[in-house]
């Protein structure tokens, strides 16, 4: 394959024998989150103001910035029956895909939940002192929708599901809907996902409304879900007040490739994240230099049948990158390093090179598996940790919407023990009543007052 040169993507060529490739690497990786201050300091008056003035704020925000008339909060709730009008109004072939990625997400994570551990743990110790955990649910959740420059009801999906799974009692939406014009498609996956209440807001002042509660949006305690860089902003300052699943950099795929994949799938793989948005990420590694070439002649072949052409341009331009390295195992070593939001494996016997993978947000294994699967419908959460975060970081799951509460049910006998231990500790570190509330309860104290 070859392309004319008006449409050629001059895209990034790193090799990891050159003795600047660590430093030539950082740097095609290095984001920094965006901070800027005129947005953090926007963010901060929005919600100020949504804390003091409460709905009459969001109403203003909402009316302003997503050119709406509303003249009330109720205008701005979407009630069920049009949610389960908007799924009834799905053709059947779109409605059945809805339904079976719904099907599949809350089938993973029903597997999740049972294997995490959902009831908890006790266990008692010979003297009868009774240990353990309980895992409980939160009360409240607001998911944040994205509604701007497209429609995600695949986002809907997997925020939602995992929090039914966990037993969350209710979940809040928030979904701004610009000029009024409101997605069927998301309504529907609002519906099917069992979101119980649905307010057409969006940006700092939806975040403000979650976190501070107002007359009509009830306090939740924790705000998941993507948005641009005031939700963000927003985001970071509530946090505390409420909790947040994460601040999600730009999307990110790394594919390991060993040259036996069709170029053309694994080019398109890396438009698959090129074109969210220009900041995005696709790297390619391989040890096969003439196999890399191939990818570049189909990225430059196909590049002018994407409607989103422009923007998968730009982002492999300025971050993407093909890089040559001496090995598959090389190349997991590298990508250890990168820590990506994706990681695809397309080889042959993938699972070998998998296992020594340490770091990823999630991975894909095999050539068949494409990371638009895990986007819609694979099952596993599509919410990842981005800006190589994955270090330490995990997807969105059930555990997001659980708490833990640790069980202390001492025995006498146990007191005895534990009581001696606590008391020496509390006087070394000069906590005089910590140590004399541990000694009340030993049995040869005058001042004991035993009781189970």
């Amino acid at each position: 394959m070859s392309a004319t040169t008006a449409t050629a993507i001059t895209i990034r060529q790193l090799d990891s024998t050159d003795a600047a490739f660590t430093a030539q690497l950082m740097a095609v990786l290095a984001f920094e989150a965006s901070e800027d201050d005129a947005i953090d300091r926007a963010a901060a008056g929005i919600l100020a103001d949504v804390k003091a003035r409460g709905d009459a704020a969001v109403l203003d925000y909402t009316n302003k910035f997503d050119r709406l008339s509303a003249d009330g909060m109720a205008a701005l709730e979407i009630p069920q029956a049009e949610l389960q009008a908007a799924l009834d109004s799905l053709a059947p072939v779109r409605r059945a895909a809805l339904q079976a990625a719904a099907d599949r997400v809350r089938s993973y994570h029903e597997r999740q939940k049972r294997e995490c551990g959902s009831d908890g743990f006790t266990f008692t110790e010979a003297d009868g002192t009774v240990l353990g955990q309980k895992v409980t649910p939160l009360d409240r959740v607001g998911i944040y929708v994205p509604g701007g420059k497209a429609a995600y009801p695949s986002s809907v999906l997997m925020n939602a599901i995992p929090a039914k799974v966990a037993g969350v009692a209710e979940i809040i939406m928030v979904v701004p809907t610009p000029d009024g014009v409101k997605n069927p498609l998301v309504l529907a996956a609002a519906a099917i996902a069992g979101v119980d209440r649905v307010f057409t807001i969006g940006g700092a002042q939806a975040v403000a409304a979650l976190a501070y509660g107002t007359t009509t949006i009830p306090q939740v305690d924790k705000i998941v879900g993507p948005g641009n860089a005031y939700v963000a902003a927003a985001k970071r300052r509530v946090f505390g007040t409420v909790g947040i699943d994460m601040i999600a950099g730009p999307s990110e795929i790394l594919v390991i490739a060993d040259g036996s994949t069709d170029p053309d799938w694994v080019a398109m793989d890396l438009f698959s994240q090129a074109e969210h948005d220009e900041l995005a990420q696709s790297i390619l590694l391989c040890p096969d230099a003439a196999y890399l070439a191939r990818v570049q002649d189909s990225i430059n072949a196909l590049i002018d049948d994407m409607p989103r052409k422009d923007v998968i341009r730009t982002s492999l331009t300025n971050r993407g990158a093909l890089v040559k390295v001496r090995s598959m195992e090389e190349a997991c070593e590298i990508a250890n390093q990168i820590a990506a939001e994706h990681l695809e494996i397309s080889a042959d016997n993938p699972q070998q090179w998998a296992d020594k993978i340490r770091h990823a947000g999630a991975m894909f294994l095999g050539r068949y598996s494409s990371e638009s699967l895990g986007d819609y419908c694979a099952g596993p959460n599509h919410v990842l940790p981005t800006s190589r975060t994955a270090r330490f970081s995990s997807p969105l799951g059930v555990y997001d919407f659980q708490k833990r509460s640790s069980i202390i049910h001492v025995s006498q006998a146990g007191a005895q023990t534990l009581g001696k231990v606590a008391a020496e500790l509390a006087y070394g570190e000069g906590l005089q009543a910590h140590a004399r509330s541990a000694e009340y309860r030993l049995i040869e104290s005058e001042n004991n007052n035993v009781a189970d």
